[in-house]
């Protein structure tokens, strides 16, 4: 028993003897006081992080723009644009697009939009059989003219074109590399059907261009909003021309998606006339912007009616270039139909007060284009008068059969018809409309 006893003892005298030891006191102490310090500096960082404003992680304010490879582009961009307005009279380049029967329909409006200082491509997709697509090159390639000013390609690759499908915008993206890679003096690009016609000469055209800034894009646009915000935003297509060989309709896919929130979306129609400058930015896409939206409309309803659109609207380059007017007459239903109406006799009057230059859409030889040859483009022959023409008329014979100096123009009274509607277009009321 006093065992046990004298053993309680010790150990309770041993432990009043731990706790009164105070060797590990000092070093205790030290790593508290480490411990309370570090975690007041973080919680003080944290607290003054949170009412600073946040910056960026490198400072860009403070940074030239000549750091950056975009500005080193812009300034490229910039110097080919003044360039090209160096010369008075603009080029204007074309792609005139058609489908299986075009064949005929096409050649009839590529002589009637001809000029020697332009462009042409032209685009016969891959439904039209081979026989008819080798019968417009070697019609073509047979002209005098075109053999000798060489200005007009028929695209030897083509593709299927699905309405309301990607196919169209890549096919006419396809054509403008053409023309950026063959041809270096272009100011304008403009996209015409074989169901188009124009409805002034090519010198009322390029005279009233020639006075305008080469900036300025004419794209009819209006912000998608409503219930085609919905249907068309949300909706998923997935074009089969993309990689089938024979067009079928496009297909719509159970999924839908949320509306961007990084950009906005426009809309308008699908025939433009664009500036070089923007089209080279919309090939090169030197900030990726282009290419991102075009990966966006690859599953887009009717994204021909909405690429470019979106594109101009949201680069601070170019949005406020954009006139909301795609220099076409077109008859619609109301409310519009899927198609408008196919034009004829009874439009004539309509067309010429419209002041367009180009209207569509007319069906195959109707009576209404001879009209338009005859009364508003001075077509005998094979092309639209022109000064460029120069050969004698007499005993039947085609004045344009001789060429002159293509940089005299000869304007009629399309050329004030367009000044009038471009004036319009251009006032302040409508140019404080662009893109909103």
């Amino acid at each position: 028993m006093k065992k046990a006893y004298r053993k309680v003892i010790w150990i309770r005298h041993s432990g009043f003897r731990v706790f009164r030891d105070r060797k590990w006191m000092f070093p205790f102490l030290a790593s508290l006081v480490l411990s309370v310090t570090l975690l007041m500096y973080l919680l003080y960082a944290g607290f003054e992080t949170s009412y600073v404003e946040e910056e960026p992680l490198l400072p860009f304010d403070n940074l030239s723009e000549e750091y950056f490879v975009e500005s080193h582009l812009r300034k490229s961009m910039n110097s080919k644009r003044d360039s090209n307005s160096s010369e008075v009279l603009p080029r204007l380049a074309y792609l005139i697009s058609g489908t299986k029967g075009d064949s005929h329909r096409m050649m009839r409006t590529l002589q009637a939009v001809y000029h020697p200082r332009n462009q042409y491509v032209l685009h016969l997709d891959l439904e039209a059989p081979p026989k008819e697509r080798l019968e417009l090159a070697m019609s073509v390639k047979s002209d005098p003219t075109f053999r000798e000013v060489e200005n007009v390609r028929v695209m030897l690759q083509s593709n299927l074109v699905t309405y309301k499908g990607p196919t169209m915008i890549a096919c006419t993206l396809q054509a403008v590399a053409v023309l950026l890679k063959e041809s270096l003096d272009w100011d304008w690009f403009i996209n015409l059907s074989a169901s188009d016609y124009p409805l002034m000469t090519q010198d009322d055209l390029l005279y009233v261009f020639s006075n305008l800034s080469r900036n300025v894009n004419f794209i009819e646009h209006m912000k998608l909003t409503g219930w085609k915000l919905n249907q068309r935003a949300k909706s998923i297509i997935v074009d089969p021309g993309l990689y089938l060989s024979k067009k079928t309709e496009i297909a719509w896919t159970t999924q839908h998606r949320s509306i961007p929130t990084s950009f906005k979306l426009f809309t308008g129609s699908a025939w433009v006339v664009l500036t070089r400058s923007f089209l080279e930015y919309s090939i090169l896409g030197w900030d990726n912007f282009p290419r991102t939206i075009l990966m966006y409309y690859a599953n887009f309803v009717s994204s021909p009616e909405g690429y470019f659109h979106t594109v101009i609207c949201n680069t601070g380059d170019f949005k406020t270039t954009a006139i909301g007017h795609d220099l076409h007459y077109i008859s619609w239903d109301y409310p519009p139909k899927q198609h408008p109406n196919s034009l004829s006799m009874k439009d004539f009057d309509k067309m010429v007060k419209s002041k367009a230059p180009f209207a569509r859409k007319f069906h195959k030889n109707d009576p209404v284009l001879d009209k338009i040859d005859k009364e508003l483009l001075g077509r005998t022959h094979r092309f639209s008068s022109g000064a460029w023409c120069v050969g004698s008329s007499e005993n039947g014979s085609d004045p344009c059969s001789v060429r002159g100096d293509d940089s005299v123009l000869k304007p009629g009274p399309g050329a004030e018809r367009l000044k009038e509607l471009v004036q319009t277009l251009l006032s302040d009321e409508l140019r404080s409309k662009q893109c909103l």
